[in-house]
């Protein structure tokens, strides 16, 4: 049943709730009528756990059981560490 989950990957943009990231997903789809590639973005709000995620990292989601009200995503993996803005380079 675990391999028939929904995946997807992408970047966290916001880690200021508890437990809770929110993770934005970009896709590139053809427009139906006209052929377009055109750029999706969507959010999704994922369970975290530890609170390991940081803002700028990288992380693979999976679907999950409804958590809470908008939660139906479990982050299942830090793919890569983003960088911290702000952070002065010693």
């Amino acid at each position: 049943m675990r391999e028939r989950r929904k995946q997807l990957t992408g970047r966290v943009i916001s880690d200021k709730m508890d437990k809770t990231v929110v993770v934005l997903v970009e896709q590139t789809r053809r427009h139906p009528r006209y052929g377009k590639v055109i750029r999706v973005r969507k959010k999704f709000y994922a369970h975290d756990q530890e609170n390991i995620c940081q803002l700028g990292d990288t992380v693979l989601i999976v679907e999950s059981r409804p958590i809470s009200r908008n939660k139906r995503w479990v982050v299942e993996q830090i793919v890569d560490r983003g960088q911290v803005l702000g952070e002065v380079a010693a």
